[in-house]
């Protein structure tokens, strides 16, 4: 039986690339389109077995693999509901920068957390596995600063108590709203962070008097404590580590997160 051109040059491109159940012969970009000029989702280390993605096709010289996350994106604030979840169809970016490459467009239900605010963009872990296109006839070389474990998937997230949102290491943005939870993001939580006083001299004030600073030292989220009885002296918690029970939403602009507190304790 006779082969066709096509087939034929399939066959040969198949067979110069890593034969199937076999490790890379060396470190490998994953593409999120299967084109050399386009994104690097991530890195496959030499001697790594990609694992097919059976229902993506690829064209000749490609190979769709399934990368299994989760993945560091960037999503801007104004692609996100008032409840919380990513708007079908938004651009999930690799930096949180319009020009930054886009890793995925967000699907009608996405499996994400929110890791972090970088002004008007969140930071976002996003669970779901993802489809990538790797060279079969050539692997493409890793640039010399490229790290293969750093590139695309998120950072494995710190030890958290159970129930608790808001503890991370030092410097670190931790997950704390669950983005894809059909809306049970206004569900009552409890958070941990530092309880600090917006207020200050001669300055402006503040939507809300107190907020919640994550252990990176960023604020996360707006407090409003007027559901906290009124025997209760916030005041004392300025400046101390604290659980706070409540309720978050976004502000009225999408930039910021407000937590109604119910109750407040000490770390």
């Amino acid at each position: 039986m006779k082969l066709s051109l096509l087939a034929l040059a399939t066959l040969t491109a198949t067979l110069a690339g890593p034969a199937r159940g076999a490790g890379l012969p060396a470190a490998t970009a994953v593409h999120v389109e299967p084109s050399a000029q386009s994104a690097v989702a991530t890195y496959l280390k030499a001697g790594e077995v990609p694992r097919p993605a059976p229902a993506a096709t690829a064209p000749a010289g490609w190979m769709a693999v399934e990368l299994p996350g989760p993945f560091e994106v960037y999503v801007e604030n104004k692609d996100l509901t008032k409840s919380l979840d990513v708007r079908p169809g938004a651009a999930l970016r690799q930096a949180p920068k319009a020009d930054a490459p886009v890793l995925v467009t967000a699907g009608n239900i996405e499996k994400a957390t929110i890791t972090g605010i970088r002004g008007r963009w969140t930071q976002l872990s996003l669970e779901r596995p993802l489809v990538g296109f790797i060279q079969t006839s050539a692997s493409t070389p890793v640039p010399a600063s490229a790290r293969p474990e750093t590139l695309a998937a998120a950072p494995a997230p710190a030890p958290v108590i159970p129930g608790v949102y808001g503890i991370a290491t030092a410097g670190q943005a931790v997950a704390m709203v669950n983005l894809g939870d059909g809306g049970s993001s206004y569900l009552p939580r409890q958070y941990a962070g530092r309880f600090v006083s917006t207020r200050r001299p001669f300055a402006p004030r503040r939507p809300y008097d107190y907020a919640l600073l994550d252990d990176s030292g960023q604020r996360f989220a707006y407090l409003d404590v007027s559901r906290v009885l009124q025997t209760e002296q916030v005041e004392k918690y300025v400046d101390l580590p604290v659980n706070a029970y409540g309720t978050a939403r976004p502000g009225p602009d999408g930039r910021e997160i407000i937590l109604t507190v119910e109750t407040l304790q000490l770390r």
